[in-house]
């Protein structure tokens, strides 16, 4: 089984201005390559990843600065730029800009990679061209190291490492006859059907106010300037805290949940296309479009997407299985009596079916609807799609909280290929 590892990296003055200019080539070869890409579609041809790599070899013999990085890392470029091509489109797929993209790039050759750890905190990796990188061992590399990144987030600068464990996916799960439905939230980031509310806060009110005021320095200050580069650096730092405190919450979710059930249904959602930025209406122009930018901002707070993620990389260790059903009317269906109504939701919290009575909790009667349409896809348990869910005793609800985790103390030049 392939996973990841991450580490921070030390590097060296000279290391450092080298993965920057690897960074430079890489975005000047991504964004060439794509100009191509764009042009042939313009008139109607194609242009795939085998033509772009031979003439970035002939390139590379009219032009010495693409010289400067290994020709393997320029290569996983265009075969990074073929792939998004192929799922995004041509003309979906972004430019890189020195100012927009955090420097990347990949070292394809596991063989030619050693990793040796120096002591009980501190280990190092021979990249080619770039000597021995030290970085800050956290965790063992765990299997054989088939590909390493390097990667700068603004701040710090990194290394991954992709690892084959040599573990292999269950083929059941230990406890084969569970399972739980997800209805994500943006009050609750994670509603169960077990009547759990699951939520964390990210950023706590002190660095709110702190990143709001960086946001109102920068505003004020000349664009190039050093005051500048410096405050954006204090504005990344912050972000990342904030992403790692996120990914940290959907990892622990993912594990309890996938540990824990052999079947976890969740809906089906398409996060991007809901985070959209809205216009505004005649009748209240700009109104809906602060509205629906207030909505976007919760919805990317609480990591959906994230989850999903992790849920389905859980469960390649615990052999679960990840069933996404259609989000249709499971929030105004009674779990009781399957009465769809509208007024059925009194409020964001409060369900209460103008059928049958039944109230709940809305977050967690719209889970045990995707549960139960969760069992009827996998034909796993006793439900079919036109029966009723047989009502259980409703636990009382409590928020679970996940304790928030301590702050964290180039060159342009074109080519034409």
């Amino acid at each position: 089984m392939l996973a990841g590892r991450k580490y921070r990296s030390k590097l060296t003055t000279e290391q450092a201005a080298q993965c920057e200019e690897f960074g430079n080539v890489c975005r000047a070869v991504w964004n060439t390559a794509l100009d191509q890409r764009r042009q042939y579609r313009t008139r109607g041809a194609w242009m795939n990843y085998n033509e772009q790599a031979g003439q970035l070899a002939d390139a590379k013999t009219e032009h010495e600065w693409l010289k400067v990085a290994p020709s393997h890392i320029l290569q996983q470029t265009l075969k990074d730029l073929d792939r998004a091509c192929k799922d995004h489109g041509t003309f979906r797929v972004k430019w890189r800009g020195k100012s927009r993209w955090n420097p990347s790039f990949r070292f394809p050759m596991g063989k030619l990679i050693e990793v040796e750890r120096l002591s009980k905190r501190w280990g190092r990796a021979k990249l080619p061209k770039l000597g021995w990188v030290r970085f800050r061992m956290t965790r063992q590399i765990g299997g054989v190291v088939r590909s390493a990144t390097v990667s700068h987030d603004g701040r710090d600068w990194f290394v991954s490492f992709l690892v084959d464990d040599g573990e292999k996916t269950p083929e059941q799960h230990a406890m084969p006859d569970t399972g739980v439905g997800v209805d994500r939230g943006v009050v609750a980031a994670v509603a169960t059907s077990d009547g759990k509310l699951i939520d964390r806060g990210f950023t706590s009110p002190g660095e709110a106010e702190r990143y709001r005021r960086l946001q109102q320095e920068l505003a004020r200050q000349k664009r190039g300037s050093r005051n500048r580069k410096k405050t954006l650096r204090a504005m990344r730092g912050w972000k990342r805290r904030e992403g790692d405190r996120r990914a940290d919450f959907c990892s622990q979710v993912a594990a309890e949940l996938t540990d824990r059930n052999a079947l976890v249904a969740l809906e089906d959602l398409r996060t991007r296309n809901m985070t959209r930025s809205a216009s505004g209406t005649s009748e209240e122009p700009g109104r809906s479009v602060a509205r629906k930018s207030g909505l976007n901002r919760a919805i990317l707070d609480k990591g959906w997407h994230k989850l999903e993620l992790a849920l389905l990389n859980a469960a390649r260790h615990t052999g679960s299985e990840i069933v996404k059903v259609p989000a249709a009317y499971t929030s105004q269906a009674c779990s009781v009596c399957r009465n769809v109504d509208p007024d059925n939701r009194n409020s964001q919290a409060v369900f209460r079916c103008t059928g049958c009575g039944h109230t709940a909790h809305a977050d967690v009667n719209a889970a045990i609807n995707v549960l139960a349409a969760g069992r009827a896809v996998t034909a796993c348990g006793d439900l079919g799609a036109g029966r009723s869910v047989k009502q259980e005793p409703q636990p009382a609800l409590a928020l679970v909280g996940i304790p928030r985790l301590q702050p964290w103390g180039g060159r342009q030049a074109t080519m034409t290929l």
